[in-house]
């Protein structure tokens, strides 16, 4: 059974989107890049990382193996028949992402605010 899980810690805007979709867009690659970066420290199937993501199968089963062959995803560890993944936090790429969505949710913070936050 899986559960969708509803993370709630990262700055969304007015229409429920992350701060990373509304810069990037609203599209599965993004989505599913967003929910990977939001739950970084976890692995998850691929069923889970698609449901989670709001991207049908068919999109994600075309997005899937690019991410895999460029290692922005690992595979870490098998339970029953499911294998996990998560995000491969030692790939410069991806630590670039990472930087950019944080940076970006500091100045969506601030503008919403109308104050700096010293980090």
């Amino acid at each position: 059974m899986l559960i969708k899980l509803e993370f709630r810690t990262k700055m969304e805007t007015e229409e429920g989107d992350s701060v990373f979709v509304e810069y990037f867009g609203n599209y599965p690659l993004i989505r599913i890049l967003d929910f990977l970066i939001l739950g970084r420290e976890m692995d998850y199937s691929m069923t889970e990382i698609a449901q989670n993501s709001c991207v049908g199968w068919t999109s994600f089963s075309e997005i899937w193996p690019k991410l895999i062959s460029k290692e922005v995803v690992i595979f870490t560890r098998k339970v029953g028949n499911a294998k996990l993944y998560k995000l491969n936090t030692n790939n410069q790429w991806v630590k670039e992402l990472i930087r950019i969505d944080k940076v970006m949710t500091k100045q969506e913070t601030e503008k919403m605010l109308g104050k700096k936050i010293y980090v």
